[in-house]
């Protein structure tokens, strides 16, 4: 526990300023103590007046994505082979190699951690994200993947999760809502190959199939996150609300890191392919 710089703020202001000056000290020292969490942490900080660069904005969204993704698999206590090889899957993705694939386990490792920073480095990740939505909405979505590595999400490690959104901005309904998206994105995308099982053309044969083209469209809906009865005016306006929040190049704009470009396509892929099953099956354009 870091409490040394409080102790000593708090000790020389109310040395110079008495009970008022041992406050404002009390508070400087709390700063000085979360810069020495998250310095140890592996994570920079700036000094006053001084802002970080772009580079160094998307290599702390970086590591920090990926600590983050090792405190939520070690939420239900001993992290299993399925949260270590999601984070390896998720190092394929993004097509990470020699020192960016060192420093993202370095990163996943250091999450695991018992004294991980967590509110500390969620803070680091607004700050260097300058607020943008759409970047924090990537960043919660990446550790709701996480969360789903075993395709169910454990209560544990729902509470964390409810501590990254609250720590990036989003609420408890918000968290829930896109909770429910990524199950039905996790099964939608498991059942994309479901059109060329239909084998012997009997009819139970006919009728599993059936079922599962509705599953299958009923988890394209909640991708969208609309109903199914939703008019086609408000089925365009969904999708294209998510497109823009995740498109890639606005987010690479925005201070993504150029090694998550790969998991951004695949998730405006993700939003198309849903959106097309819908307009086709509703007959609109």
């Amino acid at each position: 526990m870091h409490i040394f710089g409080k102790i000593l703020g708090a000790f020389f202001g109310f040395l110079f300023g008495g009970p008022l000056g041992a406050v404002f000290g009390l508070f400087l020292g709390h700063q000085f103590d979360k810069a020495r969490r998250l310095n140890q942490a592996g994570f920079k900080t700036s000094g006053f007046g001084s802002g970080p660069s772009q580079a160094e904005r998307q290599e702390e969204f970086f590591k920090a994505a990926f600590a983050v993704m090792g405190h939520v698999a070690k939420a239900k206590g001993q992290v299993t082979q399925q949260e270590i090889q999601l984070a390896t899957t998720m190092m394929e993705r993004m097509n990470l190699h020699g020192a960016q694939r060192k420093a993202a386990q370095d990163a996943f490792r250091e999450g695991k951690d018992s004294g991980f920073p967590l509110e500390e480095v969620l803070e680091r990740v607004r700050i260097s994200s300058g607020g943008r939505f759409d970047l924090m909405q990537f960043f919660l979505e990446l550790q709701i993947s996480a969360a789903f590595a075993d395709g169910d999400v454990h209560p544990s490690e729902r509470n964390v999760l409810h501590k990254i959104a609250r720590g990036l901005g989003f609420s408890s309904d918000q968290l829930e809502r896109r909770l429910r998206m990524q199950e039905a994105a996790f099964r939608f995308q498991q059942g994309g190959g479901f059109g060329g099982q239909a084998g012997g053309g009997n009819q139970q044969s006919g009728s599993w199939q059936q079922a599962s083209q509705t599953d299958h469209l009923a988890d394209a809906y909640d991708v969208l996150g609309v109903s199914e009865s939703a008019e086609s005016k408000e089925i365009k306006r969904a999708y294209r609300k998510l497109m823009n929040e995740h498109h890639p190049d606005k987010l690479m704009a925005k201070g993504l890191p150029p090694e998550m470009m790969n998991v951004a396509k695949e998730k405006s892929q993700e939003i198309q392919n849903a959106y097309d099953l819908i307009k086709k099956v509703k007959g609109f354009k």
